[in-house]
């Protein structure tokens, strides 16, 4: 089998920073701290406050870090790719250094936004992420369907895209999930948060219907079974009705399958 390529993710880039802080850090700038995962979004002025012992970090958000791994573990570089928006600026250039780890960035580049950046706040257990999407949020399918752009999809195997790229472009996860049942190829997605599962719910149901393996936490899966008026908070009774969903949904496809991981 030939492995260059073979599996493509899309989400995201956001280049992280991350810094330890203190309780009156989060007083000051994060107002509301739910679990152990926690998206808050600040506009662009907001970003004036002073992060102790920042690090720029070396692996850029979410799903690149386990292409990373999946190069690592394959010992073959170019075994992975990665899409989605940037700009042609500083952090652009920064996120372009995945291919010194083996994955091929194939970024569309935007002319007017900024690179997406997110500053991970560490203050003990907890961790606060402040995302500023920025040019992750303006990918088009219209990039997806060039022809270079394509012949990747075309050539990978398995696909795996964040949940949180349901936000961005929900009409390029179709494009994908309609080539992998197609093709018989491994289609995956993780549920990514809980507002995903409350807000993006219809674009999440249609994706859904396409995969084989989706991941989620605790409390991801227990919005997802609060919006679906499951009325259960039980994780491995939530994995098995997300495991049959079509059903629930009442849509009949033949190719759907699926396998739930709840960590």
């Amino acid at each position: 089998m030939a492995y260059g390529g073979i599996l493509l993710g899309m989400g995201n880039p956001l280049l992280d920073i991350s810094a330890v802080e203190d309780d009156e850090f989060l007083k000051n700038y994060v107002p509301y701290v739910e679990s152990d995962l926690v998206f808050v979004l600040f506009s662009c002025f907001r970003y004036d406050i002073k992060l102790k012992n920042a690090i720029l970090a070396e692996e850029k958000h979410l799903l690149i870090p386990l292409l990373h791994l999946a190069c690592w573990m394959l010992q073959i570089p170019g075994a992975t790719v990665y899409i989605g928006c940037i700009e042609k600026d500083k952090f652009g250039e920064e996120m372009k250094n995945s291919k010194a780890a083996g994955v091929n960035v194939h970024y569309l580049e935007d002319e007017s936004t900024p690179t997406g950046t997110c500053a991970v706040c560490v203050v003990g257990d907890e961790r606060s992420l402040i995302a500023n999407l920025s040019a992750a949020n303006c990918y088009k399918s219209d990039h997806l369907k060039k022809p270079e752009t394509w012949a990747l999809v075309e050539k990978a195997k398995y696909f795996y895209i964040a949940g949180f790229f349901l936000t961005v472009s929900p009409d390029s996860i179709q494009l994908v999930a309609e080539h992998a049942a197609a093709k018989n190829k491994v289609f995956a997605m993780n549920l990514s948060a809980p507002f995903i599962c409350e807000f993006s719910k219809d674009a999440q149901e249609k994706a859904l219907l396409y995969v084989d393996f989706v991941f989620g936490n605790e409390t991801e899966a227990r919005t997802f079974s609060k919006i679906h008026g499951w009325e259960t908070d039980d994780v491995a009774e939530i994995a098995l009705k997300i495991s049959v969903a079509k059903s629930i949904w009442n849509i009949q496809e033949d190719h759907c399958h699926y396998s739930v991981q709840i960590r």
